[in-house]
């Protein structure tokens, strides 16, 4: 018997319906945020920002158990440390690397999509995920093509309907104004 197909918005909507369930804010950032935001490329993980805390953990379990596999240790010490840790959707082998959040503006900033009919997301808004684009960029030493494509998408397409106040000030708190700089002209947008 063939295993069931999901995708990683289908993926994504069974953790993000399980946190709902909970009372657990989250929201989706990496590929699937910035194909919202930019150009659709295809991804092999999903990206989850959750604010998680540990009266969470026991029932997020019982909620996912069944079709993911989840290593209780890790997800527990995820939330106690406000790291991250990853589950596996066990008939797609899809992984969702969920990042604890510690108070962070995104998750209020947050704005719902609907990838498809009956489906809804929370995703990060377009400055947030260039923002987290860049960092990452940076982070990985300036070398990745896939995130400098990413960024340079978002800009195109999003153009002015970006929010230039709220990147200028926040790529000075993450440290990524030159790049941020860089992008604007490489996308026309300067």
């Amino acid at each position: 018997m063939r295993p069931e197909f999901l995708d990683h918005f289908e993926v994504a909507g069974r953790v993000a319906g399980a946190l709902d369930r909970i009372g657990a804010d989250y929201v989706i950032g990496g590929s699937l945020a910035a194909a919202f935001a930019g150009e659709p490329r295809s991804t092999i993980d999903v990206d989850l920002v959750a604010a998680l805390e540990p009266p969470h953990v026991t029932p997020l379990l019982a909620a996912l158990s069944g079709e993911f596999y989840i290593p209780e240790a890790a997800l527990r010490h995820a939330v106690e440390t406000r790291a991250n840790t990853n589950l596996i959707h066990q008939a797609s082998q899809i992984k969702v690397d969920i990042f604890v959040a510690g108070g962070t503006q995104q998750l209020t900033r947050r704005r719902p999509v609907e990838p498809r009919p009956g489906l809804v997301l929370y995703v990060y808004t377009p400055e947030d995920i260039l923002l987290q684009k860049l960092r990452w960029f940076r982070k990985g030493g300036q070398v990745s093509d896939r995130q400098w494509r990413d960024v340079i998408g978002i800009i195109r397409t999003q153009a002015e309907r970006l929010d230039r106040g709220y990147l200028v000030a926040n790529a000075a708190v993450i440290e990524v104004t030159a790049l941020l700089e860089r992008a604007l002209r490489e996308a026309g947008a300067a």
